[in-house]
């Protein structure tokens, strides 16, 4: 294995390792609190610990044994480091991390009385889950159309969660507005990493793709190819395109799903004053 490529692998599987440590002690605090917070807080932040998990474990598990899909490339020869069941756990870990922002959302446009906030929490689980078709595409077809798609709707996702919030800042209180700020400043940096970075990345490829006359598959033909071709590489040349995006994926994304934990919940009392609670 190349010397750069072990030192990134060895990186991720720490990073992993100290998010599951993490999660862990997020989920002792949590059962601390039961008791001391209203039911229906406790229980949202419950929900958002098992989503987390879903997310947590699966990019654990995708830094251990990282894949480069459409390649076909992987680190160790493995059946647990095909495409199919690497993207397989992806799409389960990526669902479970796009609920967490929409019962987020839900819940603070409900106080905050938000129509736009509560239309965006509805849309953004079905508008991932078309992202999550489309790269299901890419990833059996090798062409990465689907990605730019994929990686698109992701950043619109983001983009109508961001609106949303800035919606709410007229009316939001002098002690809310900090972690408003902070969430729409969260959102625009990961909009213009995907719209800035990631979505040209994919475009590319593609369009170098389609100036090659590259041959596609047939998704019959894909399922077969996920479930059975793997290309073991562990050199830099291979892997360097794919480091930027995956050390982000794989740290501070997964550190945004373990905060969901602990945000404070807000409630809108008798006077019309929203507070925080915890």
């Amino acid at each position: 294995m190349a010397t750069e490529v072990f030192v990134w692998w060895f990186l991720l599987c720490v990073v992993s390792a100290l998010n599951v440590l993490a999660l862990s002690y997020s989920a002792r605090l949590l059962w601390q609190k039961q008791g001391a917070i209203p039911s229906d807080v406790y229980a949202s932040r419950r929900l958002q610990l098992i989503l987390s998990a879903g997310y947590v474990l699966g990019c654990a598990y995708r830094s251990a044994l990282p894949v480069f899909d459409v390649q076909r490339i992987c680190l160790f020869d493995s059946w647990l480091s095909s495409v199919i069941v690497g993207r397989s756990v992806a799409t389960v870990a990526e669902l479970c991390f796009v609920t967490q922002w929409a019962l987020l959302m839900r819940e603070i446009s409900q106080v905050m009385q938000s129509k736009p906030g509560r239309m965006a929490a509805m849309a953004v689980v079905p508008l991932i889950a078309v992202a999550e078709t489309c790269s299901w595409y890419s990833v059996l077809t090798t062409s990465n159309i689907g990605h730019v798609i994929e990686e698109s709707l992701w950043g619109v996702s983001a983009m109508l969660l961001v609106i949303s919030l800035l919606s709410m800042w007229p009316r939001s209180s002098q002690r809310l507005r900090p972690l408003l700020l902070a969430m729409c400043l969260t959102g625009i940096a990961y909009v213009a990493f995907m719209f800035l970075v990631d979505v040209p990345m994919y475009w590319s490829r593609w369009v170098a793709d389609e100036a090659s006359g590259r041959h596609y598959l047939s998704l019959s033909q894909g399922v077969l190819d996920t479930s059975g071709r793997w290309v073991v590489s562990q050199q830099w040349h291979v892997w360097k395109s794919e480091v930027i995006w995956m050390s982000l994926y794989f740290s501070i994304a997964v550190w945004l799903s373990i905060a969901f934990i602990h945000l404070p919940a807000l409630k809108r009392q008798k006077n019309g004053d929203v507070v925080l609670l915890s």
